[in-house]
C-alpha cells in the first residue's frame, strides 16, 4: 500500500481508501466485516461513510452503514488502526428523512455528528465533510450551473465554519472537507478560514475516465492551496469495468437502481469501450486502468473504492499495484480529448 497524509495534517491515510456506501442494502453487516478486514490486512486504513448511506438513501437503511462499521469496531477494538470519514446530507428532498433541518446549522451538525458517532461506537470522526452545499449549485449530475435569482441561501460560510469548529474544539470531529463541492465554494471556504477558523482539508467529488470537469478549475485549486481530492465513483458505479458494454448486467448496482444512469448515456458507452480497447492493447484489466489513472493524480489524496463482493474488493485494491506508463496515459488523454467528459 502507500500512503499519504490529509494535506496540512499528520492524519496518515491509505492511497486507497475504502467506500462503504453498499453496506447495509446491498452487501449484509458479515459482508462488511469481511471487507473491512481483508482491505485492512492490504494496508488499507481510511474508511469512508455517511448519516445518508446505505444507499439509495432511504428511511429504513438510513445509518446502516455506520452501524456495520461500529458494531465491527466495538467487536474487534481496532478503532485506533483506521481514519474514519464521514458526512453530514445537506438539504435535499431525497434525505428529507433524517431530520426537518437540513442545513449546516449548529443544532444539526450537532443532531448529525452525536448519531453518527454513537452509531460508529467511537468518540471522534478523523474527517466530518458537508455531503452537498446548502446552496443551488451544478452537482449530482449537472454539468453547467443555473443561477436562480429566487433562491432563499444566503452567504453563510463563516458561519458554517464556525459551528465546524465548535465541534473540533469539543474534540468530536479532527478535520474538516467538503463533497460535491464546486471550485467557488471551496475557495470561499478558504478564504474564510484565514478568520482564525478551521480550514477545509479535502473535496470529495466524482472523478474518473468518464467525468474528469474537476480538472477545469477545482484542480488548479487542490494544487496551490493544499487541498487533497477525495475521488469517488471512480470506477463510474461500475461501468469502468466494462461489465455493461453489451447491455446493463443482471444483479448489479445498475440494473437495481437504474435512477444511476449517469454513466448509461450513448457517449459514456462509447468512451468506455474505447478505454477497454487501449487495455486490451496493453494487457490490463480496464478496472486497473481506470483506478490507477485517478490512484497516479498528484491532486488526489486517496481513492474511494467500493464493491459488493470480495472479488471485486481484491482487484480494486490490487490497481494500487499498477503504473501507467507515459504511453498509457497519451492514448487515455487522445480519448478524453475526443469524447471529453461524457457523463456529467
Amino acid at each position: 500500500m502507500k500512503y499519504t497524509n490529509l494535506p496540512n495534517t499528520d492524519i496518515k491515510v491509505s492511497k486507497i481508501c475504502l467506500g462503504s456506501m453498499t453496506w447495509g442494502q446491498q452487501n449484509t453487516e458479515a459482508e462488511g466485516y469481511e471487507q473491512i478486514e481483508y482491505a485492512l490486512d492490504k494496508g488499507v486504513n481510511f474508511i469512508d461513510t455517511a448519516e445518508m448511506y446505505s444507499v439509495p438513501a432511504k428511511p429504513e437503511t438510513q445509518g446502516s452503514t455506520e452501524k456495520v462499521i461500529g458494531s465491527w469496531l466495538k467487536k474487534t477494538g481496532r478503532r485506533d488502526e483506521v481514519v474514519i470519514a464521514s458526512k453530514i446530507a445537506g438539504p435535499a428532498e431525497m434525505v428529507s428523512h433524517i431530520r426537518e433541518d437540513l442545513g449546516f446549522h449548529k443544532a444539526a451538525l450537532e443532531d448529525a455528528i452525536d448519531k453518527s458517532l454513537k452509531r460508529l461506537q467511537t468518540d471522534y470522526i478523523d474527517l466530518y465533510q458537508l455531503h452537498w452545499p446548502e446552496r443551488q449549485t451544478n452537482f449530482f449530475g449537472k454539468r453547467g450551473y443555473n443561477h436562480d435569482e429566487d433562491e432563499q441561501w444566503e452567504d453563510n460560510f463563516r458561519r458554517v465554519l464556525e459551528n465546524l469548529k465548535y465541534f473540533i474544539d469539543k474534540g468530536k470531529i479532527r478535520q474538516i472537507g467538503l463533497s460535491n463541492e464546486t471550485p467557488y465554494g471551496l475557495m470561499r471556504f478558504l478564504e474564510e478560514s484565514k478568520n482564525d477558523l478551521p480550514r477545509v482539508v479535502t473535496v470529495q467529488n466524482p472523478y474518473n475516465l468518464l467525468n474528469r470537469k474537476d480538472e477545469i478549475g477545482l484542480t488548479e485549486i487542490c494544487h496551490r492551496e493544499n487541498v487533497g481530492l477525495f475521488p469517488y465513483s471512480p470506477l463510474g458505479m461500475g461501468t469502468l469495468s466494462g461489465k455493461h458494454l453489451d447491455g446493463i448486467k443482471e444483479n448489479t448496482r445498475l440494473s437495481l437502481f437504474p435512477q444511476y444512469s449517469r454513466y448509461s448515456n450513448e457517449e459514456a458507452v462509447k468512451a468506455t469501450r474505447k478505454y477497454k480497447e487501449l487495455a486490451d492493447k496493453h494487457h490490463m484489466s480496464l478496472t486497473h486502468l481506470a483506478l490507477a489513472f485517478v490512484n497516479q493524480q498528484p491532486f488526489v489524496t486517496s481513492n474511494i473504492i467500493g464493491a459488493t463482493s470480495l472479488d471485486q474488493l481484491k482487484e480494486n485494491i490490487a490497481s494500487i499495484d499498477v503504473v501507467l506508463s507515459e504511453e498509457i496515459l497519451e492514448g487515455i488523454n487522445e480519448i478524453h480529448n475526443s469524447i471529453p467528459n461524457p457523463s456529467p
